[in-house]
């Protein structure tokens, strides 16, 4: 019988994969029928939780016919899934904490520090570049104390990321609207965090909705900061929908400041869609390809 190659095998799977979408989705068999070649000067993906209503493998296979690089924000058990779409998980779940329980406070670091140790092995084997963390709400602590738990929770875990090429990121959110009393809020404090750790493999997730709110100064900041920004996520303001005329920020112009600072990782979509979700995420996809 006649080898048949990784490359072959792997087109027939999405092939098969795209068929079986076709009934339910018009977007589908155009993607299908011509899959989008991209500029590959951003290397997008999108965040799994913002498709609820689509399945992993749907989500994978539309997404690898539109120029996707990845899927973000999958558990341990999904990692592999991507995968068989020629995508990865750009960024996982590895029990980092939670957003209200997390770095803050030194009796969590034990917990994580535990899990990175069985996961982070597990995310070099499969290629996840990236793992999340959080720093934990306030709850009455004040910010000088939660970097220093901070710091001293992350030197802990940067070996472990060192020694497995792993990238641990701090996600920064915004206290205002949708985090209340999270104490990562400004990149200033999630930046004196870093420099205090000094690992090239423990950076922040930099998510552009939540620094405009808490910020704005969005592409300057970007450029300023990108030693420590290992990770980007999108959503318009306001309401973290479709990164369209309806809200404030202008998504071009912000990928041209990522790219001129010579950042090659991932920006993940992070938006959730209140129009057809494939539709919304295409046209995110395209507006983003400079």
């Amino acid at each position: 019988m006649p080898s048949i190659s990784r490359r072959t095998l792997l087109h027939t799977s999405l092939a098969a994969a795209a068929t079986t979408l076709i009934d339910t989705h018009p977007l589908l068999a155009q993607a299908a029928a011509t899959p989008t070649k991209r500029k590959n000067n951003i290397h997008q993906s999108v965040s799994r939780w913002c498709y609820k209503d689509t399945s992993l493998e749907d989500l994978c296979a539309y997404s690898a016919k539109i120029g996707l690089k990845g899927i973000d924000l999958l558990d341990v058990k999904d990692w592999e899934i991507p995968r068989k779409y020629g995508l990865i998980c750009t960024m996982g779940y590895a029990g980092g904490g939670s957003i209200p329980k997390a770095l803050n406070r030194t009796e969590n670091h034990d917990e994580i520090e535990a899990n990175f140790r069985k996961n982070i092995p597990i995310a070099a084997k499969l290629g996840v570049p990236n793992v999340i963390t959080f720093s934990g709400n306030r709850m009455g602590m004040a910010d000088d104390e939660g970097a220093r738990n901070c710091i001293t929770g992350l030197k802990r875990l940067k070996p472990i990321a060192e020694d497995n090429g792993v990238t641990i990121v701090l996600e920064l959110l915004n206290s205002k609207r949708n985090h209340k009393d999270y104490m990562a809020d400004h990149t200033a404090w999630g930046v004196r965090v870093c420099e205090e750790v000094a690992s090239p493999h423990i950076k922040l997730l930099y998510d552009i909705y939540h620094m405009q709110i808490m910020e704005g100064d969005i592409v300057a900041t970007i450029k300023e900061n990108i030693k420590w920004l290992g990770h980007f996520h999108t959503g318009g303001v306001p309401g973290r929908h479709e990164l369209d005329e309806t809200q404030e920020l202008y998504w071009p112009a912000i990928m041209r400041g990522i790219l001129a600072t010579g950042y090659t990782g991932y920006v993940a979509h992070e938006f959730v869609p209140v129009r057809d979700p494939l539709t919304s995420l295409r046209e995110a996809v395209d507006l983003c390809d400079v």
